[in-house]
C-alpha cells in the first residue's frame, strides 16, 4: 500500500471570523492511499484548538505502518484530524477496489441531499446585517457569536433576514452568566438552537440552569467516550469527522448519541468538498447539517459537491466514495 500526505491551501472568500480569531485560507492535509491499481483520498483540517498543526498531523500519518486497515487504524491513532484523513482515504480506496459506493459498504441507505446551514462569520452588527441580507434566501443561517455586542449582532442579523431560520454558535465564547442573560434574547429572536455557549470543561453550569432552547455540544463532544459527560447539559451533539477521527467513528457516534437520547448535528471545519463528502453520509436524517465549508471558499476541488435549493448533494465517485 502506497501512501502520500500533502499539505494544501484553499483561499477563503473574504475573511472567516469566530470568537477565537480569523483566517483567510483553509490549510488542509490530503492523504492518498493506493493499492491494487485503485486510489483513495481523505482530507482533514488540523485545528489549533485541539493542539493540532499541519506539521504535527502529517507526522502522525507518517508514523503509521505501511500496511493497515480501518479496524487497525482505530487503535493506532486517537480521535482527531490525522485519523480522519486516513480513515476516509481507506473507505474511498475500499469503495474504488470493490466498484461500489461507501454508503453500500457501510450498510447505509442511499443518501440524498441535505439542507445545510450557511455560516455568517463574526463581525460588526452592520456587516452581519449585510451578510444576512445577502443570504436571506438560504433555508438556514448559522451565526457566529461570542463577544461583546452579541445582542446587537443578533438584532442586526434578524433585521437583515427576517424570515430565515437561525442557529447560533458561540464557540465557547460566553460565561454562564452571559449565556443566562442572552438565552431569552435568542428565544425572542426566533433562534432555534445554540451551539457550545460555554467553554468545554466549564460547562457543568448547563446542567444547573434552565435551557429555554436546545443546546448543542461541539467542543465538548469528540467521540462516543464523550457522551456520558454530556447528559443533562446538552440536547444535541455536533458530529465532526475531524473530531471523531473519521467516518468509522462518526457513524458509531451518531448511533450512540441517538440511542442516548441526543439529537444529532453534523458539522465541519472550513474545508473542501473532499472533507464534506463523507460527512454528507453521516448527515442523513440529522436534525441539523452544517456542511457549508466549500461555500466559504474562493476555490474548491475538481468534481465538487453540488449545492442547490435542496441542500448539499452526495458526492460523485470522482470526488470520493
Amino acid at each position: 500500500m502506497r501512501r502520500e500526505v500533502r499539505a494544501e491551501s484553499f483561499p477563503i472568500a473574504g475573511v472567516f471570523r469566530i470568537s477565537r480569531g480569523s483566517r483567510t485560507e483553509a490549510r488542509v492535509l490530503t492523504v492518498t492511499v493506493e493499492e491494487g491499481g485503485a486510489r483513495g483520498r481523505g482530507e482533514c483540517v488540523p485545528y489549533a484548538r485541539y493542539g493540532e498543526t499541519v506539521e504535527s498531523v502529517a507526522a502522525q500519518v507518517a508514523g503509521l505502518p505501511e500496511r493497515l486497515d480501518r479496524a487497525a487504524l482505530q487503535g493506532l491513532l486517537p480521535p482527531g484530524a490525522a485519523r480522519n484523513a486516513v480513515d476516509c482515504a481507506l473507505w474511498d480506496l475500499e469503495a474504488k477496489r470493490a466498484g461500489r459506493r461507501v454508503w453500500q459498504l457501510a450498510g447505509l441507505a442511499e443518501p440524498g441531499p441535505e439542507v445545510t446551514a450557511y455560516t455568517l462569520s463574526l463581525d460588526t452588527p452592520e456587516a452581519m446585517r449585510a451578510q444576512a441580507a445577502r443570504h436571506a434566501h438560504r433555508p438556514l443561517l448559522k451565526i457566529k457569536l461570542g463577544g461583546e455586542g452579541d445582542v446587537a449582532r443578533l438584532e442586526a442579523v434578524r433585521a437583515g433576514a427576517p424570515r430565515a431560520r437561525i442557529i447560533v454558535d458561540a464557540n465557547e465564547g460566553w460565561t454562564a452568566e452571559e449565556y443566562a442573560a442572552l438565552a431569552p434574547v435568542l428565544v425572542r429572536l426566533g433562534v432555534e438552537m445554540v451551539e457550545q455557549p460555554l467553554p468545554a470543561g466549564e460547562d457543568a453550569a448547563l446542567g444547573e440552569m434552565a435551557r429555554p432552547l436546545p443546546v448543542c455540544a461541539d467542543e465538548s463532544c469528540h467521540d462516543r467516550a464523550s457522551l456520558a459527560g454530556l447528559a443533562g447539559r446538552y440536547d444535541l451533539v455536533n458530529v465532526k469527522l475531524d473530531k471523531t477521527g473519521g467516518l468509522t467513528e462518526a457513524l458509531a457516534l451518531r448511533e450512540a448519541a441517538r440511542a442516548a437520547g441526543f439529537g444529532v448535528m453534523v458539522g465541519c471545519m472550513v474545508g473542501t468538498s473532499l472533507a464534506m463528502a463523507p460527512a454528507v453520509l453521516v448527515a442523513q436524517g440529522a436534525a441539523y447539517a452544517d456542511l457549508d465549508g466549500p461555500l466559504l471558499l474562493a476555490r474548491d476541488r475538481a468534481h465538487p459537491l453540488v449545492y442547490d435549493a435542496r441542500g448539499v448533494h452526495p458526492s460523485t465517485p470522482e470526488l470520493w466514495g
